[in-house]
């Protein structure tokens, strides 16, 4: 039997599907012939006025937006405000599997989102679907804290509030003696409790700096994520000993600019390969990031066409404008600090996300632990020699991470800046293609000191503050020539004796060197860069920038160039 208005016996439900402007009531199987009977559906305000949950008929509406969890709550949040034609305060942000979720009051409210639906395109051109249904009264609202435990509540804050530090110590909160005596459960994984706690701190503590929500048993962050709109001054976020599982959690707290995070003791932590894939994926939600569970952390690429070359003896075969010229060759060399630093990992920034790099080397024999190479021959890319169209694919690295986390088990290096060659070959606006041809030797391992020739060739495009961002890397590596290696780092000035620098360690004197060849200053001069920067080498060579712009190095600290 079927009831009069009900569709039980139609065909199964698709919550997505669009819906049509009458709906089917009735379906009946009448020996062979299907009888549908059709009736007009409500309209939505008529719909509204029949919800009558908390005693208020009508008074709140939930929003649903499809695969809404792929989108920055903030832009897809800003996008619908601003083709709605009602101003609307979204109540219990959160994200349910791939959905968006959130609630509103009124009915005026949600017929004017509903007609936002289709309206908004996304970065990949696809339309936004937004769904609107009579809902229960939210739970944040349902469970407000009522205003005594309210009171208490800010007690308790102000007591944890270090005022000289501006910063706010909520670890274990649900524990603090002062609440558990009033009997309130702060429990801030519910999201009455934690929009209670961020009421708090944006009325009292606006200016906060620091914010220790550790041991909370936290496992996901949607309550949290309000503080980017209430508190956006937060540099400091202690996260750790909490219960996060996935890296995604952090994606809602990407529009905090964070200086330092803590994460140590969440079980994302331990879904990551190795040190540098954990620490790459959260300097890419936190770009700004110096300090990951109280590490320091590589500063990323800066370049800037206002800024002089850092050495002069690159040349160029392109007689392009100096504009261009400098900020390629000022890229390069920022680019080769880096990575002739040890550390590669601060080079994630000087890629775009979707980017590719490929490796190649000369053929090798069939046994490619005979060749001098054999270092770079895993990753390397000939298209001639797969006999298979997928094994031409694997070798290419794509996204930055990838890139990156390729690049750091390369064979570590140091490169003359002096032997490079710069090639020009094409621009545009929006594109911009360079090569660069020199020579490097490696520092570590049973290649050391062998000099290789390279080729390198970059496609990347205009990124803000007038630097560039590769999309595309292309690294052939092959053995140097006699000439080559016989006229590599020429300009290199004796080594370092015993005798002259006496407190140096090896691993020192090599950084010495290393600065010397890139920065184009005299032994000493850069041994004294590098112990007024605590031996930190990036850091080292952004202070060096940063002086010979303001013309603060005098002359007789350069070598001089034959």
């Amino acid at each position: 039997m079927v009831r009069q208005g009900s569709c039980r016996d139609a065909t199964p439900h698709t919550p997505y599907s669009t819906r049509r402007d009458k709906r089917r009531v009735k379906r009946q199987k009448e020996g062979h012939i299907h009888i549908t009977v059709w009736r007009e559906r409500k309209t939505l305000r008529r719909e509204m006025g029949e919800n009558t949950q908390d005693g208020t008929p009508g008074s709140w509406f939930k929003i649903t937006i499809p695969y809404g969890r792929k989108y920055d709550k903030t832009w897809l949040m800003n996008s619908i405000q601003s083709h709605c034609s009602v101003p609307f305060t979204p109540v219990d942000f959160h994200y349910v599997k791939n959905q968006a979720r959130f609630f509103v009051q009124d009915a005026g409210t949600a017929s004017a989102l509903k007609d936002v639906s289709y309206k908004i395109w996304d970065e990949k051109n696809r339309k936004i679907s937004i769904f609107v249904n009579p809902s229960t009264v939210p739970y944040s609202v349902r469970y407000k804290l009522e205003p005594e435990e309210m009171e208490q509540l800010k007690l308790t804050i102000n007591k944890r509030y270090d005022v000289s530090q501006q910063a706010l110590d909520l670890q274990s909160l649900r524990f603090d003696p002062d609440l558990v005596g009033h009997d309130i459960d702060m429990i801030l994984n519910r999201r009455n409790c934690m929009a209670a706690t961020l009421q708090i701190i944006e009325e009292n503590h606006p200016e906060l700096l620091s914010l220790n929500l550790s041991n909370n048993k936290l496992y996901g962050l949607d309550g949290l994520s309000d503080i980017i709109q209430m508190v956006p001054t937060v540099r400091i976020l202690n996260l750790s000993k909490n219960e996060l599982n996935l890296v995604w959690e952090l994606n809602k707290m990407k529009g905090l600019d964070l200086e330092e995070l803590w994460l140590e003791g969440n079980p994302l932590c331990d879904t990551f390969p190795d040190q540098p894939t954990y620490i790459s994926a959260i300097k890419d939600c936190f770009p700004k990031l110096l300090r990951l569970d109280g590490q320091e952390l590589s500063p990323p690429v800066i370049t800037d066409t206002d800024t002089p070359c850092l050495i002069k003896p690159c040349k160029e075969s392109y007689k392009g404008s100096d504009a261009l010229k400098s900020l390629v060759l000022q890229f390069l060399q920022q680019y080769y600090l880096i990575y002739d630093s040890g550390d590669r990992r601060g080079l994630l920034d000087a890629y775009h996300e979707e980017a590719c790099f490929s490796l190649a080397i000369p053929s090798s024999p069939e046994d490619p632990a005979l060749s001098s190479l054999c270092e770079y021959f895993k990753e390397s890319r000939n298209m001639k020699k797969p006999k298979e169209p997928s094994l031409c694919v694997q070798p290419l690295k794509h996204t930055k991470h990838n890139i990156v986390g390729s690049l750091c088990v390369l064979p570590k290096t140091q490169h003359d800046l002096s032997s490079f060659l710069v090639d020009m070959w094409f621009q545009t606006e929006k594109v911009l293609c360079f090569s660069v041809n020199g020579v490097f030797k490696e520092v570590e391992g049973k290649s050391q000191g062998s000099v290789r020739a390279f080729t390198r060739t970059f496609i990347a495009t205009p990124a803000s503050n007038s630097s560039l961002c590769i999309v595309n890397d292309e690294l052939f590596v092959r053995d140097a020539t006699p000439t080559e290696t016989q006229s590599a780092f020429s300009n290199q000035e004796p080594t370092l004796t015993p005798s002259s620098v006496p407190t140096l360690s090896q691993e020192q004197q090599k950084m010495v060197h290393a600065f010397s060849t890139q920065s184009g200053m005299k032994l000493e001069w850069s041994q004294k860069c590098l112990q007024d920067n605590e031996w930190n080498y990036t850091r080292a060579g952004q202070v060096f920038t940063m002086l010979k712009n303001e013309g603060k190095i005098p002359e007789e600290a350069f070598k001089q160039i034959t």
